[in-house]
């Protein structure tokens, strides 16, 4: 989940003592660098020891002469800065490469250039396609939920990292891809020519059910799903919706402010979530008076972490609504993103979330009202991969929304 900040344009000022001066220097002044900037970065040293520092300079020292090829100095502090997100110990806390941080800033937007299909590595290794968007060029080229990719442009990406595959995907708009996919159905693989365009994520999409019950699934908290949240909201009410059933499976999460806003338009005046940072400075969200007088059920699953456990914890503590399912992900931590100056950027954690009764769901997650598991050939399926009259856990949020709505 994440917040947005202003431009991180402060820099670090030399700030060692005499002691250490001598380190600063030797840490990164690397091929004349204190010709072309000459206030360096160094370390308090009350904090950083000269082992440490001495370290540092032999390990430098060692690759620059003993590589095997030649070693590029701004390659060095790359990996220096990236160790340094690393050292946190936090999966969430990363630094990204220019043109990583430009796919992740697209991701949490929802508009890119690609083929039009959310994808994530499946338990065997392999890219698996979870959703293809309406009105895609993946499509119209075919490409079905459940395919994974083995092949881009000719390349077996059968052991490449996930980002990696993913930007070899993506390209300038009216270009082409050619994949080729393992389809569980097929015997063979299946080549599949796909023209780039500029994608805007379907991230939500609602429906009615049975008995006048509105559902709305949201895939990902983009940063405009509120919007589209409530137009979704008032399509269904001139329809003459009674009751509702929000969809949050398989929903990763996204943005904090957006979880907020749509929890405010179900909820009456209360508290939403509250955040701590380090030094226990604690931040409330609250709700207005103003709510959707109807019955809600949430459904969630493993798979629904950060913002969609915010809008769960929401509705749970404040028994606004019935959560039905699995347990979900749990991580209650928040982060901020930061643009470097060179167009990389860096994630950090700065706090974590706590739903209305003062719980940090981190590593926990919040169990469900009423537990209905799938079934068991269902288990590890997509939510969008199973039919409608075989998911069980909405059979049940359908069947409550109208016993609620007969009392």
């Amino acid at each position: 989940m994440y917040k947005n900040n202003k431009d991180l344009t402060n820099k670090v000022l030399l700030v060692a003592a005499t002691a250490v001066i001598s380190f600063g220097i030797s840490v990164l002044v690397f091929a004349g660098w204190l010709r072309v900037n000459p206030p360096g970065i160094t370390f308090d040293n009350k904090s950083v020891s000269k082992t440490a520092v001495s370290k540092f300079n032999s390990v430098r020292e060692i690759l620059k002469s003993q590589y095997y090829e030649n070693v590029d100095d701004n390659t060095l502090i790359e990996g220096a800065i990236s160790g340094m997100a690393g050292a946190m110990g936090d999966r969430y806390t990363s630094y990204f490469s220019k043109d990583k941080w430009q796919m992740f800033q697209q991701d949490l937007t929802g508009s890119f250039v690609g083929i039009g299909v959310m994808v994530h590595t499946a338990s065997d290794g392999l890219l698996t396609v979870m959703e293809v968007f309406e009105g895609s060029p993946a499509k119209a080229a075919g490409v079905l939920p459940g395919d994974k990719v083995v092949k881009v442009d000719g390349k077996d990406v059968s052991d490449e990292e996930e980002d990696t595959i993913i930007k070899m995907i993506k390209g300038k708009e009216g270009t082409e891809v050619q994949l080729a996919v393992l389809r569980p159905s097929e015997s063979n693989l299946i080549e599949l020519h796909i023209t780039r365009r500029r994608i805007k994520e379907e991230n939500i999409n609602s429906r009615m059910l049975s008995d006048n019950i509105g559902y709305i699934r949201i895939i990902k908290f983009d940063s405009e799903i509120a919007r589209y949240f409530k137009d979704n909201i008032d399509s269904l009410t001139q329809k003459g919706m009674r009751g509702l059933v929000i969809d949050v499976r398989d929903n990763p999460g996204g943005y904090y402010n957006q979880v907020v806003s749509i929890a405010d338009m179900l909820l009456p005046k209360c508290t939403i979530v509250y955040t701590e940072d380090k030094d226990q400075k604690k931040e409330y969200k609250y709700s207005d008076a103003k709510q959707l007088n109807m019955p809600v059920i949430v459904l969630v699953n493993g798979n629904s972490a950060s913002a969609s456990e915010i809008l769960a914890g929401a509705i749970k503590d404040n028994k606004r609504g019935t959560l039905v399912g699995t347990r979900t992900y749990g991580k209650g931590l928040v982060q901020a993103s930061f643009n470097l100056e060179d167009g990389s950027g860096l994630k950090v954690t700065v706090q974590r979330y706590f739903t209305p009764s003062g719980v940090c769901i981190q590593g926990k997650g919040i169990d469900p009202d009423i537990e209905v598991l799938q079934d068991e050939k269902y288990r590890s399926t997509p939510v969008s991969n199973i039919p409608q009259e075989d998911d069980l856990q909405l059979s049940k949020a359908l069947e409550l929304a109208e016993s609620e709505l007969r009392r």
